[in-house]
């Protein structure tokens, strides 16, 4: 099993940055793939970005060109964003795949979302 805790969330102006952090314990060597969602009111939780062990990554056309997404070590998943907009706001979630070879079967773990809430 995988733990993880987000962090970095906040109130934040139009125009501002933010960096989210996520910090995953437990089974960590057997994540495949790492990533970012998130979910505003009345929406679904839809894709940011995500990045596999391989070190591939991928980006949701809306934040394209403003936020990076980063695993420098397994342990550690960064989000930082950039030029902040008011319909960024929502809840953040940090997510981790993982798979069983031997099962032939993959998981899905979620921390408890942080709030980012960008003003006009």
């Amino acid at each position: 099993q995988v733990q993880l805790v987000e962090s970095g969330g906040g109130l934040v102006q139009s125009g501002g940055s933010l960096r989210l952090s996520c910090a995953a314990s437990g089974s960590i060597f057997s994540i495949k793939t790492m990533g970012w969602y998130r979910q505003a009111p009345g929406g679904q939780r839809e894709l940011v970005a995500s990045i596999r062990t391989g070190g591939s990554i991928e980006y949701a056309d809306f934040v394209k060109g403003r936020f990076t997404i980063s695993r420098d070590n397994p342990r550690n998943l960064d989000l930082q964003m950039n030029s902040l907009k008011p319909e960024d706001t929502a809840v953040y979630y940090c997510n981790a795949v993982t798979r069983v070879v031997a099962l032939n079967t993959e998981y899905d773990y979620w921390g408890q979302g942080t709030q980012v809430t960008v003003s006009s």
